[in-house]
């Protein structure tokens, strides 16, 4: 999901810089790591990398209205039938191992499965049901999606916190920066 307006991060959240690559290419590796199909929803005129690589399609949202249950309801329209996860763009903690977790996951009846860490849900890390579009398409596009996306039947499934950590602004791509440096480093 790459169709935000990346304002608080001074525009183009996909392309922001961390440590050398687009902020992007983080949940993407992870995805590909992990799903036989992935594919960036974004708005016409989202900055994004050149080159988002062979296996990664690209599918455009409409333009308005502005939230991110358009780049979910976009997304369901085009898998065929088939659930998909969503991945926000701006998660460069997240692992494929967690990405393959969600897609796996039992849904139970329900038409959401969320990642939840530390007691939150997170609607832009989470698979969505083919079910579910239905639904979606009622959303409020001006009310918070993750109080939507909690009143429908959907299914939590604990992730670590570090799988959640979304980068919105300078200070936390600077953090995020801190954290990825430290864990590259060699110990002594």
């Amino acid at each position: 999901m790459a169709g935000g307006s990346g304002s608080r991060i001074g525009g183009a959240k996909a392309t922001a810089q961390l440590s050398g690559h687009a902020l992007i290419s983080y949940p993407l590796k992870a995805a590909l790591g992990a799903l036989e199909q992935v594919a960036v929803v974004a708005k016409s005129n989202t900055e994004l990398p050149d080159d988002l690589g062979q296996r990664v399609e690209l599918w455009i949202e409409p333009d308005e209205p502005r939230h991110p249950v358009v780049g979910v309801i976009e997304a369901l329209r085009r898998a065929e039938g088939r659930a998909v996860v969503v991945i926000a763009c701006d998660l460069p903690l997240l692992t494929s191992a967690t990405v393959a977790l969600l897609a796996c996951a039992d849904a139970g009846g329900s038409v959401a499965v969320l990642a939840s860490a530390a007691g939150r849900p997170q609607p832009l890390l989470a698979r969505y049901e083919p079910a579910a579009l239905g639904l979606l398409e009622k959303f409020d596009t001006d009310g918070p999606m993750t109080a939507q996306v909690m009143a429908l039947p959907a299914t939590l499934v604990e992730v670590p916190p570090e799988a959640s950590f979304n980068v919105n602004d300078l200070e936390q791509l600077k953090e995020v920066s801190r954290r990825l440096r430290s864990s590259s480093e060699p110990a002594e």
